[in-house]
């Protein structure tokens, strides 16, 4: 009789640390490199099905997350994201069987890369505004959107949230909870979509003891860290994941 769960050795040589990546990202310390997470998974099983493995260590961190947080977070902020994060995910539930995983990703790598960019070479000067409220929709739909698809939604939101310049630790707890609510309500649809069988969930199992050690380690370091270099962190965090969704995209 064949083990329920993923028994090749390469996948969780690429399993492990995209897990671990995860989970770091969850603290908001090197956010955006949880977007990698499915893309290095994805080199030994589908997208959709390492999305779908994903989803019950996401819940364990995302528990872990907002219990490290819950006295930080920006409430009014949180109000505005989550409906506008949660219209991105219907969209991403109704078009799953029809767009490309990789086509989101190469969109979301571009769209990383130009905002970096921007960021770089047109810094904010003192006292600037944050960007409008109707931009912040769009990019906070879009951070929906992406999630559902690859569990890639913390780029699109980072470039609305990062020029609001957010103590480390509130830009941090914020993302729990939106992240928190996001992925709970994806649940549903993707069990209506058929990914959420027991050889998945078995292989998550496996993967579940990771979730504490990432976020541990991220959340460690978050709460110790310069608002200066954290946000360092941040714009590393986003370039190399937007270099890498843009491979898978177009030249992977």
């Amino acid at each position: 009789m064949a083990l329920p769960f993923i028994t090749d050795p390469f996948f969780y040589a690429v399993a492990i640390p995209a897990v671990l990546l995860l989970g770091i990202s969850k603290s908001g310390f090197g956010a955006g490199f949880g977007s990698l997470a499915v893309p290095l998974m994805a080199l030994a099983v589908t997208v959709p099905q390492a999305a779908a493995i994903l989803m019950p260590v996401l819940l364990l961190m995302d528990l872990l997350g907002i219990a490290a947080f819950r006295r930080d977070v920006d409430w009014p902020l949180l109000k505005f994201l989550v409906p506008c994060a949660l219209v991105g995910t219907l969209i991403g539930a109704l078009l799953f069987r029809w767009l490309p995983a990789r086509t989101v990703a190469g969109i979301v790598g571009v769209s990383t890369l130009v905002f970096l960019a921007q960021r770089l070479l047109f810094p904010p000067k003192a006292g600037s505004k944050p960007p409008p409220r109707a931009v912040g929709a769009v990019l906070t739909a879009l951070s929906g959107f992406t999630s559902f698809i690859a569990h890639a939604g913390g780029p699109p939101v980072n470039a609305y949230l990062i020029p609001m310049r957010l103590a480390p630790v509130t830009f941090t707890a914020t993302m729990a909870y939106l992240f928190f609510v996001v992925n709970l309500s994806k649940w549903v649809p993707y069990a209506w979509l058929g990914l959420l069988d027991w050889r998945n969930l078995a292989t998550s199992l496996v993967l579940l003891p990771l979730a504490p050690l990432g976020v541990w380690v991220g959340v460690h370091i978050a709460r110790r860290i310069d608002a200066v270099w954290f946000y360092r962190f941040v714009y590393a965090g986003m370039l190399f994941t937007g270099l890498k969704l843009t491979w898978d995209g177009f030249a992977g």
